[in-house]
């Protein structure tokens, strides 16, 4: 099993307070006979439907020595877990959750902002003190 992310519990609970269930941690995908995991899948169910929108989050924290390392490595891991979902998982969106402070300074500039468009990313922003969502990325 992979190691969680030091914000894992709060994008974890961040999720609940906004309506998401938690229904994997993690969420599992198959790569031939290897596996690789998401961390956290989730549902949500919307009165007009029955299934409702299911999601996955890879969650980072951006706390190493090197911010755009850290960019990076999230950056291949979105695109691996996107690749794999699209195969097996089709129904389910993927999201990277970024904290308030990494989005700022990542993504709120002409380079950011070309990035997300791109490369088609779904970013949730979470708040690490309030441990609440701030903003949804579609």
């Amino acid at each position: 099993m992979p190691a969680k992310d030091i914000y894992h519990d709060t994008v974890k609970r961040a999720l609940e307070k906004d309506g998401w269930t938690i229904t994997h941690d993690p969420f599992n995908l198959k790569w031939g006979r290897k596996d690789a995991y998401v961390d956290i899948g989730a549902e949500k169910i919307v009165s007009a439907e029955k299934e409702g929108r299911k999601i996955a989050v890879e969650i980072k924290s951006f706390a190493g020595k090197s911010e755009m390392r850290e960019l990076e490595i999230a950056l291949g891991q979105f695109v691996f877990y996107r690749f794999l979902m699209q195969r097996h998982e089709s129904q389910r969106i993927l999201f990277l959750a970024v904290p308030k402070i990494a989005y700022n300074s990542l993504f709120v500039n002409p380079e950011g902002l070309d990035l997300i468009e791109n490369e088609n990313l779904k970013i949730i922003v979470y708040d690490i003190s309030s441990e609440e969502i701030v903003r949804w990325i579609n």
